[in-house]
């Protein structure tokens, strides 16, 4: 039977014209790929929310599951391991075992974008997603923006005004609802192999939001 669209994921969304063609011809060259909107991973009532930019073509957009299969989940998993909200250091699949502690893991775009560059538009209309997420996240949660775009749709997902957080690598804000924003630049190939970032600047940011969480009450 087909999952059922939720405010959380629609898996039959075709809002964004441009995605749905590229899906469309994704799924006709790669029968083999998950080629659809790829839903979030972990709890709903998780106390860190994790969200990135969108899925890759070859990782979530393949596997089904966000920063799985690709270079980009590499140091977002290791991290999460060794700060204990992973079983295991690596996702490989959907069917690996992996199972998060008090983490979720989300997109501000749920469809692979050509070029992996979404459009402000299709920004814009995935949000509906991101703020329902938003709103499971608990008093005392912390979200954990993974670049300056997630940043932002998080920011509107809210009603707040990007302008107001400014967004840089280690940077806290606290929300409404007794909750923080933790902004970490992304864990791409490009932002690693351009040095932008690395595994211990991560598990820095990554330490902090954790930390964040333990004081909740």
């Amino acid at each position: 039977m087909p999952a059922m669209p939720t405010a959380l994921h629609d898996p039959a969304c075709r809002r964004c014209p441009r995605l749905a063609a590229f899906l469309d011809q994704v799924r006709d060259e790669r029968a083999d790929y998950f080629a659809a909107p790829v839903p979030s991973f972990g709890a709903p009532d998780a106390r860190l929310l994790v969200v990135g930019l969108a899925p890759g073509l070859h990782g979530a957009n393949r596997t089904g599951r966000p920063f799985t299969g690709d270079f980009a989940g590499q140091l977002l998993y290791r991290g999460l391991h060794d700060a204990g909200l992973a079983s295991a250091p690596q996702s490989l699949a959907v069917d690996d075992g992996l199972m998060l502690t008090d983490c979720r893991i989300a997109n501000a775009v749920k469809c692979v974008p050509p070029a992996n560059k979404p459009t402000p538009a299709e920004i814009s209309a995935c949000n509906v997603h991101l703020r329902a997420e938003l709103d499971l996240l608990p008093a005392g949660g912390v979200v954990l923006a993974l670049g300056h775009i997630a940043h932002q749709a998080v920011l509107r997902a809210l009603g707040e005004k990007p302008a107001r957080f400014a967004f840089g690598h280690g940077a806290r804000h606290r929300l409404p609802g007794q909750r923080w924003l933790v902004d970490s630049y992304h864990t791409s190939r490009y932002n690693v192999q351009t040095g932008r970032i690395d595994q211990a600047m991560f598990d820095t940011v990554l330490t902090d939001a954790r930390d964040l969480i333990g004081t909740a009450p």
